[in-house]
């Protein structure tokens, strides 16, 4: 326990979601290249389809003046506003990966659609007495469509012939010991791809084989019979961070088959997990939205966590705030926030307590009827209400909004070593295992495999999924105790 008492954190290290430090090597490779050319390919289809269409509306349709902020190429800034917009969407969807997919064809005209559709929305709030040109947009939007889609058609041909000839991916392999030299044979002779380093799948996750991996510039990680316990997604999320692809064989991590797509190298069936060239806009995204969220909280609340305050000192003595050492990111140990619920003696009396503990694991610590909970923190916990200070971490930077749950040094002390998995990402005040049952979950063992789901499925989407269904449980006060 002292030694997690003492645990700093780590300043090398930081959330697995966050985004990586880009390097001048990273985006002069091939990948950077590639990225490079496509989005020059696509910003001429869109001021090809702008230039068409103001070609054929130019007499009985032109643009509105109030909409022509400046021209630049000959282009009005209107066009600009709308390529910035189609072109930051598709690299958010990652049509400026390496890998070509049929869908990202598809992908890349819902995008399109989708931009000019809002504008139009967007034009009526900005000017309701502004017509837009419907007919200008109308052919815009179709050309725009169908020079991207010949364009990028005739632009992969050409990369993929340049890409076998010129471009030979550098390749780490991770696979069991009888199957390494085997792989290796075959990815030489009959791939585009240069064998640059190997490791056991029983050291997939050992900080030498990341070192190596590193070492080596590997472009690609061809990997099988990765372990299941450990590896969670941590693999996926170092590599991703490290701009590396992954490609998993079949026999690998089921967890992370959603996240692949199908793909044959060197006559092997695999499934790609591809790094953007540019990542962590969603990651910076949700620390925005943390911090924004936890100052207008507290603005919001102010009044209510007064009264709370005043509450607690009136129905038992004591001070109105609790403050407990929890562990966070890497193992950084902080101090929780939270509205005192119990008596400023609970933590001698949960010794003799511990024998009456319902969760089987013996991990976390629950009593349904816990004597140490005053009348007022009944009401505190039933409603969730007691978890408000915890707003404070947040603009502190050691907790977010959604995440893991951080628990007390002495659950922790407890775990077994895949349960530190949860402490790659920050803690959050509310999560997956809070809108998956609270109190009424009994194996921790189960509580990890949701926070792990949460790490692997993450998305801005998933959060304020689970924002929302934490409300109407707290409304509902469901599984609190």
């Amino acid at each position: 326990m002292d030694k997690l008492r003492h645990r700093s954190r780590p300043q090398s290290l930081a959330d697995i979601r966050a985004p990586r430090q880009g390097t001048l090597a990273h985006f002069l490779s091939w990948r950077g290249y590639r990225a490079l050319i496509l989005l020059g390919t696509d910003t001429i289809a869109l001021g090809l389809a702008w230039q068409i269409a103001r070609h054929l509306n130019q007499f009985y349709s032109p643009i509105p003046p109030q909409l022509v902020w400046w021209v630049w190429l000959d282009l009005p800034s209107l066009f600009w506003v709308f390529a910035i917009a189609t072109l930051m969407l598709f690299a958010c969807h990652g049509l400026y990966s390496q890998s070509h997919r049929v869908r990202d064809y598809g992908r890349a005209c819902q995008l399109v659609t989708a931009v000019f559709l809002f504008s139009l929305v967007l034009s009526y709030f900005y000017d309701p007495t502004v017509d837009p040109p419907r007919s200008l947009f109308l052919v815009a939007w179709v050309g725009s469509m169908g020079l991207v889609l010949l364009l990028r058609l005739v632009m992969m041909v050409v990369l993929q012939s340049l890409a076998h000839r010129y471009a030979a991916s550098r390749l780490f392999l991770i696979a069991p010991a009888p199957e390494l030299k085997a792989l290796s044979e075959v990815l030489t002779r009959r791939g585009n791809y240069q064998v640059v380093g190997a490791a056991l799948s029983s050291a997939a996750m050992a900080e030498s084989t990341f070192q190596a991996l590193q070492a080596s510039a590997a472009q690609v990680v061809l990997a099988r019979g990765l372990p299941n316990l450990d590896l969670a997604s941590s693999l996926y999320w170092r590599l991703k961070r490290a701009g590396v692809a992954l490609h998993l064989l079949p026999s690998s991590r089921e967890m992370l088959y959603r996240r692949g797509v199908p793909e044959v190298i060197a006559g092997i069936p695999t499934l790609r997990l591809d790094a953007p060239l540019i990542d962590g806009l969603d990651y910076r995204i949700k620390r925005c939205l943390d911090y924004l969220g936890a100052g207008l909280g507290l603005l919001m609340f102010s009044p209510l966590l007064a009264m709370i305050a005043v509450a607690i000192r009136l129905d038992s003595p004591g001070p109105a705030f609790f403050k407990q050492q929890r562990m966070g990111l890497n193992g950084h140990v902080f101090r929780v926030w939270k509205f005192r619920t119990m008596r400023v003696d609970a933590a001698q009396l949960q010794a003799q307590l511990e024998v009456h503990n319902l969760a089987p694991d013996g991990i976390l610590f629950k009593l349904k009827r816990d004597p140490r909970v005053t009348a007022v923190g009944q009401f505190l916990r039933r409603t969730s209400l007691d978890e408000l200070p915890q707003l404070f971490n947040v603009l502190r930077g050691e907790m977010s909004l959604v995440g893991p749950r951080p628990l007390p040094l002495r659950d922790v002390a407890q775990f077994d070593p895949w349960h530190h998995i949860r402490h790659q990402v920050l803690p959050g005040i509310t999560g997956l295992w809070q809108i998956s049952g609270r109190s009424d979950i009994e194996s921790f063992d189960d509580t990890a495999r949701l926070d792990l789901h949460y790490i692997d499925n993450w998305s801005l989407n998933l959060d304020l999924e689970i924002l929302v269904e934490t409300l109407w449980i707290v409304f509902r006060g469901q599984g609190a105790y």
